[in-house]
């Protein structure tokens, strides 16, 4: 069996162009202009968050890796760790395509859904490493 520790880092390294690319986006959607305030801050929120939270995910791969977890509990808090970034961020661009200002959409749902994941994965994580 792969060892889940192994397969994080390699899809995290891999989506970070992804997030690069997103740099660009932001940088170009800015200059040109015909974008709301609010889709512009949900553009950069989104983006930040996605960089932060795969730098996250490398290093709490690294951490993991010092667990007594076995490989099927490995798996699973990497598959919490990355539906919580994917949703924590996702959220983001989603309110950016159809929220509105002062109100909350399903984006603000799915940034919380993915708030609460990555929590949870964090939990996991202290837990296992205070009892290694």
């Amino acid at each position: 069996m792969t060892d889940p520790t192994r397969v994080l880092p390699i899809v995290m390294l891999v989506s970070l162009p992804t997030v690069m690319y997103g740099g660009h986006a932001l940088l170009h959607r800015v200059i040109k202009g015909g974008s709301s305030e609010l889709q512009v801050q949900m553009f950069r929120a989104g983006h930040a968050h996605a960089g932060v939270l795969l730098i996250l995910a490398l290093v709490y791969d690294v951490y993991l890796a010092r667990t007594g977890f076995s490989n099927p509990v490995r798996g699973l808090l990497n598959g919490v760790l990355g539906i919580g970034v994917l949703a924590q961020c996702g959220g983001f661009f989603i309110h950016m395509a159809v929220g509105e200002p002062g109100k909350p959409s399903i984006g603000t749902t799915v940034t919380r859904v993915g708030a609460v994941l990555l929590a949870a994965a964090m939990l996991a994580l202290a837990y296992g490493l205070a009892t290694a």
